[in-house]
């Protein structure tokens, strides 16, 4: 458990949901993703639906990690073991860094709720050009999980021990 402590700091977040078939009638997902940080006291600056296409995905991830405006990215969908889904191998080139505990931390959350299903899920995160990225499951319930019992902590300033916040490009 968490102990908060200090300032809250406002972050810029950019949301994508990795798709075929999604588009902003249906994006649910995402929609709960910016709903979340909106809540949680976050500016989302920017979002956007791509096609499951490791290429598409990297190049709007790499608008966002070049951009002096987005200080975080999460990413929903293209992370299962589906031979079409590709958003890992998107995203592994541009990390400087990547935050292999993150994806073992999802994983451990996500057996609880799905059992060893959770083999499949290829949940990432990592740092590059002080920009976080975390891609998890499209699902609603592990954008659910991830967000409550991971993500959401880690976005926070007031988070104790530790947090990211202070790993991330000032605006």
């Amino acid at each position: 458990m968490s102990k908060l402590s200090g300032d809250f700091v406002a972050l810029n977040v950019a949301v994508m949901t990795v798709s075929d078939n999604r588009d902003a009638a249906n994006d649910t997902s995402g929609d709960y993703l910016r709903e979340a940080l909106s809540e949680a006291g976050h500016q989302v600056v920017d979002h956007a639906i791509v096609a499951d296409n490791r290429y598409r995905i990297r190049a709007t991830v790499s608008r966002w990690i070049a951009s002096e405006d987005v200080q975080v990215v999460i990413i929903n969908g293209g992370t299962g073991f589906n031979s079409k889904n590709s958003t890992p191998e998107a995203l592994l080139p541009l990390f400087d860094r990547e935050i292999e505990g993150f994806g073992e931390l999802f994983r451990m959350i996500s057996y609880e709720e799905i059992g060893s299903a959770t083999l499949q899920s290829r949940a990432v995160a990592g740092m590059a050009n002080e920009t976080l990225i975390f891609a998890v499951p499209g699902s609603g319930n592990a954008c659910r999980s991830a967000w409550e019992r991971i993500i959401a902590d880690q976005l926070d300033a007031r988070t104790r021990p530790c947090n990211f916040v202070s790993h991330l490009k000032k605006l």
